[in-house]
């Protein structure tokens, strides 16, 4: 049986780090164009729920569907992203095509490589998670500081290796590595969403993603990283098409 999927993005006007950060020009088009059409290329159904006319006008302009515009209660800067999607799996639902599964896209982690949202996809249906959460790799090199109150009795920071045997880098195996969420993907069965109100859960399958597409606008400086490499890939594929 199909799954039937709905790809979310979700997207506000107002934004403190980044002003009109969503809308700006980022290596040659209006940030969230970059997760619209990637999203498209993997064949989903993609809803766009944004609070702004502009940036609804961007995303329809891209392909996406923006069949409301976002109720201010759901728009706020304490807005969590869960009732978000719990709201556009609601007017789909209403529509009669409520979807088994939900795609949630952050547009401010633009960086994928082609195919990655399919493999997503597939990732998902074959192992038979209820979530599968982006994540990159990391060495193991993690530090923790002393508890409250132990740095003056002399408890000092620890480790999460062993700092008297610490291995090279070429020789860490795969359980040895911590994964650290991207923010950039989440694959959901509709209704952790709709039970629990939130995006993990169940099941938890880690999809693992290239290092380069971990970038995060949260600063300029992020953004500034963004539209290298987006711009570093998008010659790389001219290159090899």
């Amino acid at each position: 049986m199909t799954m039937s999927i709905l790809c979310v993005i979700p997207v506000r006007g107002g934004s403190k780090g980044v002003p009109g950060k969503n809308a700006r020009i980022v290596a040659g088009k209006p940030l969230v164009v970059w997760s619209i059409e990637q999203a498209l290329a993997a064949g989903l159904d993609v809803l766009v729920s944004t609070d702004d006319a502009e940036l609804a006008a961007i995303a329809r302009a891209a392909g996406a569907d923006v069949p409301f515009l976002r109720p201010a209660a759901l728009a706020q800067d304490a807005t969590p992203t869960e009732p978000v999607i719990v709201h556009a799996i609601r007017h789909r639902a209403a529509q009669g095509r409520r979807p088994d599964t939900v795609v949630l896209l952050q547009a401010t982690s633009p960086v994928r490589l082609p195919g990655t949202i399919a493999r997503a996809v597939r990732q998902f249906s074959e192992t038979g998670v209820d979530s599968l959460v982006g994540v990159v790799a990391q060495t193991p090199f993690f530090w923790h500081p002393p508890a409250a109150g132990e740095a003056a009795g002399g408890g000092g920071a620890t480790a999460e290796y062993d700092p008297t045997a610490r291995p090279r880098r070429q020789d860490l195996q795969l359980d040895d590595y911590f994964y650290k969420e991207t923010g950039s993907i989440y694959v959901t069965r509709t209704e952790l969403y709709e039970q629990q109100n939130n995006r993990i859960g169940g099941k938890v399958g880690l999809f693992v993603m290239d290092e380069t597409e971990s970038v995060d606008i949260d600063t300029l400086m992020d953004l500034r990283i963004a539209e290298q490499v987006l711009t570093e890939l998008a010659t790389r594929q001219g290159e090899n098409s």
